[in-house]
């Protein structure tokens, strides 16, 4: 990679990405992420951006606040294998953003294995990963399918269900609940305080309920240490305090709860629209394993994520970058990028949608498992699902990060017999 620009140069006026010495336009040129249209059809605004602006493109991720999307699979490789030009760490940038902000709360600093770089971020990354690594798939398994059960048997007997929230979102909150060695009690408190988070009007106390939960959770695991990612965590040389724990644990549920639920309902609904993937695997249909790798490529549940901050301003494909401005991986637009597209992709496991480099996603095979035993589960139990509206009556929740419908609707013969095991 070209980084003769990290050690001067100029960003441009108005902190613009600037190609070739002249900049790309004003701040009106910006593409705004996270509109219902960007939403409806983003790989085609992905091919758009890609035409006029090559591999960097100017974005807003909110009014008033710019970054730079990545577009071209290559060049994403280059950037998040490169943190010492690429730092992940925000304060600087977030100096000038306000509190209200709201995509602050998504992108601030916090004391975790995300939001850091050099030696912190390695310290994090060690007890992070150490604690993941310790989940034993087998149980994982086994615990999807029981929590699975129940939840299939709540709607089989009405003959339809939202996915999302019927199935995906309860069924993947329960797992987490699970990993982290949550008691019903305060799992329910940080399911509340989760929940009041994403509601702009209550976040502050949604962040205090969760808080106070996990510090609770903490306590009772640095006193009586048991099979699960918060005693691995609380227990590791890192000696991690109780403050860089509970962001820890904040950044495991942010990571498994909203991605995975949406992998999930993702993966569903190309299950039932494509035809590839009905029969059995005998008649030659696809696996499930196939359809998640698949959305994975497509329409994988964090479009538009894995940040770095430069430091300061670097030239990269013919384009400077300001400094302690946002660098965007479109992790769906580089998978697709027509420079490595093309052909059956089949058992191709080269997405972006882990990431990659040094913050590349420590639970893929966790995430994997869950998805893939909850859908087999689904499928299983009810083999006529179908999805109960048109493919294209489908809406998609709006946001610069995200990939996920507001709503995955199915129906199927009521089965008023099938009982939770």
């Amino acid at each position: 990679m070209d980084t003769t620009g990290s050690r001067g140069g100029f960003a441009g006026a108005g902190g613009c990405p600037v190609r070739g010495g002249s900049a790309l336009g004003t701040e009106e040129l910006r593409i705004l992420l996270g509109t219902p249209e960007f939403a409806a059809d983003p790989h085609a605004a992905y091919r758009e951006m890609r035409r006029r602006h090559g591999s960097m493109v100017p974005i807003e991720l909110a009014p008033g606040v710019p970054a730079t999307l990545v577009v071209n699979y290559r060049t994403a490789l280059r950037i998040l294998n490169d943190p010492e030009h690429f730092p992940a760490d925000p304060r600087v940038w977030q100096e000038s953003i306000p509190e209200d902000s709201p995509i602050r709360p998504m992108m601030q600093w916090y004391p975790n294995a995300l939001r850091n770089s050099g030696a912190e971020h390695l310290r994090y990354r060690q007890a992070y990963t150490a604690s993941i690594d310790g989940i034993d798939l087998h149980a994982v398994h086994s615990t999807v399918e029981a929590i699975a059960g129940p939840l299939i048997a709540s709607i089989a007997a009405q003959g339809g269900a939202d996915v999302v929230s019927g199935y995906a979102l309860p069924l993947v909150f329960e797992v987490l609940n699970q990993l982290v060695g949550c008691s019903a009690d305060i799992g329910q408190r940080v399911a509340t305080g989760m929940a009041a988070l994403f509601d702009t009007v209550n976040a502050a106390w949604g962040m205090q309920t969760l808080a106070e939960a996990l510090m609770e959770l903490i306590a009772l695991r640095r006193a009586e240490p048991g099979d699960d990612v918060t005693s691995r965590m609380a227990h590791h040389p890192a000696a991690l305090n109780d403050e860089e724990m509970l962001y820890q644990l904040v950044s495991f549920y942010g990571a498994g709860l909203e991605p995975m639920q949406n992998l999930i309902a993702n993966t569903l609904l190309l299950m039932l629209t494509d035809e590839r993937f009905g029969g059995d695997m005998l008649g030659g249909s696809l696996s499930t394993r196939d359809a998640i790798d698949e959305v994975l490529f497509n329409d994988p549940p964090m479009a538009n994520f894995s940040i770095s901050y430069p430091r300061q301003p670097v030239l990269i494909d013919t384009t400077w970058l300001p400094a302690h401005q946002p660098v965007l991986i479109s992790l769906a637009a580089c998978n697709n990028d027509p420079e490595i597209a093309g052909g059956d992709r089949t058992g191709n496991r080269s997405h972006l949608a882990w990431s990659a480099g040094p913050h590349a996603c420590p639970a893929r095979s966790v995430a994997y498992l869950v998805a893939q035993t909850a859908i087999d589960q689904l499928l299983d139990a009810l083999p006529d699902i179908a999805l109960a509206v048109g493919k294209d009556e489908i809406s998609w929740r709006p946001g610069p990060f995200h990939r996920a419908m507001v709503a995955l609707p199915v129906e199927f013969p009521i089965s008023p017999a099938l009982r939770a095991v």
